[in-house]
């Protein structure tokens, strides 16, 4: 069947290939330039790549670094236990799986980093370890109180 040419099925089957079997380019096809929607330009690149930036353009207001991954880590656990709220103020169910998971990953934070925190950053750790402990702790008593 030679291109263009339309069988009893109501299928015309058109060689849009580019080269051809000799390895010519081919002229496009009149109607590829019509099915073809055009697509946007992309936007241009910004000014200043992020690796091009100082420090202080890319850090988070308010300070970044371990004090942020501690705060990200340990509000995951509180949220996991059931002690924060949802988004629209309801209630979430704990799920102490994965609340033990946080909590641990936080372990292996401390103990990773054991002598190369400064004191303030040792005694957070130590301090939200201790509390997401007894909180997962008063999470478990309260749900085997209600399962009996």
């Amino acid at each position: 069947m030679s291109e263009g040419q339309t069988e009893g099925s109501g299928f015309k089957v058109v060689d849009r290939r580019a080269f051809s079997s000799d390895g010519t380019r081919r002229q496009a096809h009149p109607e590829d330039a019509e099915r073809r929607p055009e697509l946007p330009t992309p936007p241009s690149p910004p000014e200043s790549s992020p690796i091009e930036m100082d420090q202080e353009e890319y850090a988070e207001p308010g300070g970044g670094g371990f004090e942020t991954l501690v705060s990200y880590l340990s509000t995951t656990a509180m949220f996991q236990l059931g002690l924060l709220p949802g988004p629209g103020g309801e209630h979430i169910p704990p799920d102490l799986v994965n609340a033990q998971r946080s909590i641990d990953l936080l372990e292996v934070l401390q103990q990773k980093t054991r002598g190369n925190l400064t004191p303030d950053e040792g005694r957070l750790l130590e301090d939200v370890l201790y509390e997401l402990r007894m909180s997962f702790v008063e999470t478990e008593k309260r749900r085997a109180k209600k399962a009996k």
